[in-house]
């Protein structure tokens, strides 16, 4: 089956290209050493890279699963000082993002397209001892040649969404021989388990639960700075987080019906994608409301606004931090795929989102048990669930802070996985 792969991927690779290439232009992110994809690399790296060898290889995507491969690696560091870590992800984004907040030590690449011969020329530079793959990278050839090159493998913080199972399911016979090449499979949740064993019965897999539950963020600190858009004074702050076409639209059609009633408030927005940040713009300006744009900013006190377009990458949590409610995205406008709730929730804040979140739906399990999230059955809800929370900050404080002992009680993933993961090595 890996020999069709290998057959049919430089042309899956040469259609896809052009898309590749336009992503890369449009979106952010750190894109200086982008070569490494080809496993390309400078005299220099290569150098630092052999004096890595042994190390243990941390693979992650973008933003979000960054932000927890990072995370995961300085806690390993408390535990075993002496442990050297690679990180690698695919995204510009996520390079960004690693670069910032690896632990002093960690070398940060890009990791290799699948192609056999880059990631034998990269597993040849490396010489891992251990590869931590996290959430569901299924890379046919990076799996196989890190096996046969000796190297321990994991596959951690895992799972399978609805739509995920039934592909894994339907290619079986092409997927069950990579999962079971995993030394451990840590996955989630139950569900995850059993949608695992089900593509692959032998796999060794295990429920770890879910690692962003562990995340730290200091609440109160590092608040993103409005007042140079919204003017001084109090203000009342939505965000809407990692919207996605249609949201927009909603969220600020609503908040421009709130505005007389309430005239402290104010509208941040994050897209998901921040260069679909012209598309809204034109959507504010169809609505007449006064914005500015976060990737257009020069630093200069302006007219106050009533909108922050917020098409950057890497700045949700400031916002969070700064915001009274968050709307999560993806949620909404037909949206039912959902996004993380953990990020808010750490912060404390009253969340809002739709009652279906089919990538999240144990999350969104959870916090609904526990009354610390407000869901709504459809879209005409909105206006009247934000007047009554930015009508009554005692309900604002006692969601957020029910979200947040939600948090507290899910705890430990990390430290699990990390234990099994020494026990690899």
């Amino acid at each position: 089956m890996r020999f069709i792969y290998n057959l049919i991927f430089p042309l899956a690779f040469l259609g896809f290209a052009p898309g590749i290439a336009a992503k890369l232009i449009r979106r952010p992110g750190y894109k200086k050493t982008f070569m490494e994809r080809f496993a390309v690399f400078s005299g220099a790296r290569k150098k630092r890279l052999r004096d890595c060898r042994g190390a243990v290889w941390v693979h992650a995507v973008s933003v979000g699963e960054t932000m927890i491969a990072a995370a995961m690696i300085r806690k390993w560091l408390e535990i075993n000082p002496e442990r050297r870590f690679i990180l690698s992800t695919t995204t510009t984004t996520g390079q960004e993002l690693a670069r910032r907040q690896a632990a002093p030590g960690v070398e940060v690449i890009y990791c290799p397209l699948d192609f056999i011969f880059f990631v034998r020329k990269v597993l040849r530079l490396l010489q891992p001892s251990l590869l931590v793959i996290f959430e569901t990278e299924i890379w046919p050839n990076l799996i196989a040649e890190a096996k046969n090159a000796g190297a321990k493998l994991a596959l951690v913080n895992a799972r399978m969404s609805d739509h995920s199972a039934r592909g894994y399911y339907r290619w079986r016979r092409f997927f069950r021989p990579l999962l079971e090449q995993f030394d451990l499979i840590g996955v989630q949740t139950l569900q995850d388990q059993e949608r695992f064993a089900a593509v692959a019965p032998k796999a060794a897999v295990q429920v770890l639960h879910n690692m962003k539950f562990d995340q730290e963020i200091q609440a109160g600190g590092q608040a993103a700075g409005l007042t140079v858009y919204f003017g001084g004074g109090e203000h009342q702050i939505l965000l809407a987080a990692s919207t996605h076409p249609g949201e927009e639209k909603l969220i600020a059609g609503v908040f421009a019906g709130l505005r007389q009633e309430f005239p402290q408030l104010r509208l941040v927005i994050v897209p998901r994608h921040a260069e679909r940040g012209n598309e809204i713009a034109r959507l504010l300006t169809e609505l007449h409301l006064s914005f500015r744009r976060r990737s257009a900013d020069d630093g200069r006190a302006d007219k106050p606004v009533e909108v922050l377009l917020a098409d950057t990458t890497g700045e949700m949590l400031g916002f969070m931090q700064a915001a009274d409610v968050v709307i999560m995205g993806k949620s909404l406008a037909g949206q039912n795929e959902g996004h993380n709730l953990i990020e808010p929730a750490l912060l404390g804040k009253a969340i809002v989102t739709g009652k279906v979140l089919k990538n999240f739906r144990f999350i969104l399990n959870i916090f609904k048990d526990h009354n610390a999230v407000i869901t709504l059955d459809c879209d005409e809800q909105l206006p009247e669930v934000l007047r009554e929370l930015f009508n009554d900050k005692r309900r604002r404080d006692q969601l957020g802070g029910q979200a947040r002992q939600v948090i507290d009680a899910q705890r430990g993933a990390t430290v699990n996985t990390i234990r099994l993961l020494e026990e690899m090595l």
